[in-house]
């Protein structure tokens, strides 16, 4: 017979002290993204120094109005009354000569207010401006009742051209030719307080939920990311992405961006998993441009890691597209840096040996073979016009490989020339049990490949990955085709979710995986009419007996977590399984969980009603017993709700975001009910249409093990055994206990602290055999 104490819990609230916290970030709305504005431009548009700054409307000679100080204010103590008025241009005006540029776009606002008990129940306002001649624009309205405020608010753009030497602003009625005809109904006096003119940028937070709860495709879904390369470095997966997010700006009205251009693009995101389904957003790097690590390039697209030792210190080499003529290649200390360029020239261009006949000199992938030396595929484009229109359609040659030299920043020899089969763009090379593998996108015909032609029986259609199997990493004849990968998105996704695909493979822990992009989280924004803006996706890669790939299948459901998430850790709180309403940001220090070397980031923009929510993680079977995180607060009266498997799911603690604005802090809360495997919600709540805070961290503290000493020992009372369990508290507080074996669980009570309890258990046995 076997007996064992099998649970104990400790009877006690852990305190977690709060210190104090800051937050600055751009407000958001939950349907469509806002503004983020500038400084105002308006001089003392609260009218809390009078009327500096203001005077009447004098842009015709009929326009005159009277301007006085008045306390009726929507905010503050001041505002102006506008009396007297001649036309319905008669109104507050200021000079915005000088401020304003042609070309930007603004946000203006205004609060209006009139009391006239004879004019109408309700009247139009505008706040327009005057470019000087006959030139205006009405920049924004409002309907107001009669005596309330009413808020003025619009977006405008200055025409490129625009001449805004004299460019001026104020407030109006609707016009009409005889205004004096009715007075009251066109000519009454109002008031104007709270004027604001404010350069903007559109928000590029994106408020819907595009990575749903429960599926793990796309990666992310708080921005997005395209050409995916994976790269697996000391137990984690790094992905490394064109940043398609630089160039996302959704109208505020719409939440329509226009599409996606390419040639703005020189930053490479970076995302990075342990589990595969749970990312952490370690931001951009600013890899070209004038401000770039390699200042001497324009673009960076479709980039490539590799790892090696050179001169016995381990780097890190990430290789990107300059656009379609050229690549280059930057190198770091760590696989996220910081990163620095050895270059003064790119790596691969026109002067490249063998690469003369390829029209796009991108898309740059790095091998490193088993024995240390490393290559590099790259190339694409329209096929050289010198070869027969049905060879250009079938075999455009317009990809090639190279080897690497011993620093990796260097090229040695000549390209060689991969044959792929429709070949487009997206080389990419794996090795698998002594094999290569070249992975490919293919074209999608059209005159640069020959017209049309009749393909090749068993040769990718438009759009897909092909791929084919060598024994040698430089010799790529069309012989060596194995068929098709994958095939175009939109099979898998849908209408909007068309057009050219990028891929890599990479093994994690002895599987295979295989990475791809689709605009599936611009589809959750738009619908199928999507600009362009692409997602990272994730699929699990399995072969044949004979070597040759499975054909992968797209889908939301991703790959499966490779492992339960850690939460006893400081840790990431941009670490993410999925998420609603938030960005992410770099900050100045050092990441709490990555180091001083790697870049800090922090989660914003944080609205009442927006959450982050962590996939499968353990908190073992005693639990958590608190939580804490690193934050800086920006409203007052914010908190965080930490729910279990749903965002409506059981309440296990709140932590009160009750600390001084402008200053980090960290916060915390005592849990209750948090053990066992469960998805984590970090739920956001506060005063409505404010920014409530920012979150560097999280860290989760288990409940400690107990000192609590237990034995058992048999004895006779009458003709029966018991079993006597005897249990010594060394802890400072309560211990419940309880008793469990194979035929049951008894309640042990609660053991007072330094004091120990004795339970007797009847077995109705009547004999024990020796030793047991």
């Amino acid at each position: 017979m076997e007996h064992r104490l099998l649970r104990s819990t400790r009877r006690r609230v852990t305190a977690v002290a709060a210190v104090v916290a800051l937050v600055v970030g751009s407000g958001a709305v939950a349907a469509t993204p806002v503004q983020a504005a500038g400084s105002n431009l308006i001089v003392n548009g609260g009218f809390e120094d009078g009327l500096a700054g203001w005077f009447p409307n004098n842009g015709n000679a009929a326009d005159t109005a009277a301007l006085s100080a008045t306390t009726d204010a929507y905010s503050g103590t001041s505002a102006v009354l506008v009396t007297n008025r001649s036309t319905t241009g008669s109104g507050p005006m200021q000079d915005l000569s000088g401020k304003v540029q042609a070309g930007k776009t603004y946000l203006v606002t205004a609060q209006v207010k009139y009391e006239n008990p004879n004019s109408p129940s309700t009247k139009q306002f505008f706040v327009t401006m005057h470019y000087g001649g006959g030139t205006y624009t009405n920049l924004g309205t409002v309907t107001v009742p009669r005596g309330q405020w009413g808020l003025v608010q619009g977006t405008f753009t200055i025409p490129a051209g625009q001449n805004v030497s004299t460019a001026r602003i104020f407030v109006e009625t609707p016009w009409t030719s005889n205004p004096s005809s009715a007075p009251d109904t066109h000519l009454m006096d109002f008031k104007v307080d709270d004027v604001t003119v404010q350069e903007y940028t559109p928000s590029k937070t994106i408020e819907v939920v595009g990575k749903l709860p429960g599926e793990h495709n796309p990666l992310i879904g708080h921005k997005f990311g395209a050409d995916g390369f994976g790269f697996v470095h000391d137990g984690r997966v790094y992905l490394y992405m064109t940043n398609d997010t630089q160039g996302y700006a959704p109208n505020p009205a719409t939440g329509v961006s226009p599409g996606i251009n390419y040639g703005d693009i020189n930053q490479i995101t970076v995302i990075s998993s342990t589990d595969l389904v749970n990312w952490t957003d370690h931001g951009e790097i600013q890899v070209a441009g004038p401000n770039g690590v390699a200042p001497f390039t324009g673009n960076s697209w479709a980039p490539g890691m590799a790892k090696q030792v050179v001169n016995g210190q381990e780097k890190f080499f990430l290789y990107y597209a300059n656009g379609g003529g050229s690549s280059n290649v930057i190198t770091g200390s760590s696989p996220v840096g910081p990163w620095t360029s050895e270059r003064t020239s790119t790596l691969i261009n026109g002067g490249t040996p063998g690469a003369a006949d390829v029209a796009w000199k991108f898309d740059p992938a790095p091998l490193v073979d088993d024995d240390g030396q490393a290559y590099l595929y790259f190339g694409g484009g329209p096929a050289s016009t010198s070869l027969p229109p049905v060879e250009r359609f079938n075999n455009p040659k317009n990809l090639r490989g190279i080897k690497l030299g011993d620093d990796m920043v260097s090229t040695e020899g000549s390209a060689v020339v991969v044959d792929a089969p429709v070949a487009f763009e997206a080389g990419h090379v794996f090795k698998r049990e002594g094999k290569y593998y070249f992975s490919y996108s293919s074209h999608f015909g059209g005159n640069d490949f020959g017209g049309n032609q009749p393909r090749v029986p068993g040769y990718p259609g438009d759009g897909q990955i092909g791929y084919m199997i060598s024994d040698d990493p430089m010799s790529w004849p069309k012989e060596t085709y194995a068929g098709v990968l994958f095939p175009n998105q939109s099979q898998f996704f849908g209408a909007g979710t068309g057009g050219n695909n990028h891929q890599s493979v990479f093994e994690f822990e002895g599987k295979y995986y295989f990475t791809y992009h689709s605009p599936t989280l611009n589809k959750r924004i738009n619908g199928d009419t999507t600009q362009g803006y692409r997602s990272p996706h994730l699929q699990e890669l399995t072969f044949n007996p004979d070597g040759t790939i499975q054909q992968v299948v797209g889908d939301y459901a991703g790959v499966d977590q490779v492992r339960d998430f850690d939460p006893y850790r400081v840790f990431e709180a941009e670490t993410l399984g999925w998420s609603k309403g938030i960005a992410t940001a770099k900050v100045d220090g050092a990441s709490a969980e990555f180091g001083s070397a790697a870049p800090n980031l922090v989660v914003r923009d944080i609205d009442d009603g927006d959450w982050t929510a962590l996939s499968s993680v353990d908190f073992g079977a005693d639990g958590a017993a608190s939580v804490t995180a690193k934050v800086r607060a920006l409203a007052a009266g914010g908190r965080v709700e930490v729910r279990l498997d749903d965002v409506a799911g059981p309440l296990v603690g709140t932590i009160p975001v009750d600390t001084p604005t402008g200053e980090w802090a960290e916060v915390g809360a005592d849990l209750q009910g948090a053990s066992g495997v469960h998805d984590v919600y970090f739920s956001y709540r506060g005063p409505a249409g404010e920014d409530l805070f920012e979150i560097d961290s999280w860290a989760f503290e288990a409940v400690p093990p107990l000192d609590l000493s237990v034995t058992a020992d048999t004895r006779c009372v009458g003709e029966k055994v018991m079993v006597t369990v005897r249990a010594t508290n060394n802890e400072a507080v309560h211990v419940s206990a309880s008793v469990e074996s194979a035929y049951g669980t008894r309640p042990f009570g609660a053991v007072p602290p330094g004091k120990e309890k004795l339970r007797s258990l009847p077995t109705g046995a009547a004999g024990v055999p020796a030793g047991e």
